[in-house]
């Protein structure tokens, strides 16, 4: 098993800038009318929103570049989070739990004795625990093949 977990994007770059460019337009619009009336501070906070509301957008998109792997072999079971190893156990005596199967807040957990590390939380519930299904099969078909060579 080799899978890579990257969060869900609901909005795309191109949707972003669609997004971006709609507020300024109607920013300039409501800054325009309100300095000819003579709220001239008025502008400078809708620039301010416009400002805030651009860099939320760039955590957005930072965060969604997040990516997490999960890799299962016959040796070992290995997690990645942006290129930095956070796991590496041997595959037969890794274990994988759920936590708090069927509700919002599941949890996939890979244990080895004390050790515990929660995978795939950009995964909605549904997805999570297939994903320990996925994760339990692969590892149990790792075992095997390390036992029939």
């Amino acid at each position: 098993m080799d899978a890579v977990i990257t969060p869900n994007r609901s909005l795309g770059e191109t949707g972003r800038k669609v997004v971006m460019y709609a507020l300024c337009f109607a920013s300039s619009l409501i800054a325009t009318f309100l300095f000819v009336i003579g709220a001239w501070m008025a502008p400078f906070f809708l620039g301010l929103d416009v400002l805030a509301i651009w860099w939320a957008f760039k955590i957005a998109a930072k965060r969604a570049e997040r990516k997490e792997r999960v890799r299962v072999s016959a040796d070992a079971v290995t997690v990645v989070h942006e290129d930095k190893t956070v796991w590496t156990s041997p595959t037969a005596f890794t274990g994988v739990r759920v936590d708090r199967a069927g509700e919002h807040d599941a949890r996939v957990r890979l244990t080895l004795s004390a050790k515990r590390l929660t995978v795939g939380s950009a995964l909605s519930p549904e997805e999570r625990e297939a994903f320990a299904d996925a994760l339990k099969q692969a590892i149990l078909s790792a075992r095997a093949e390390r036992h029939s060579a």
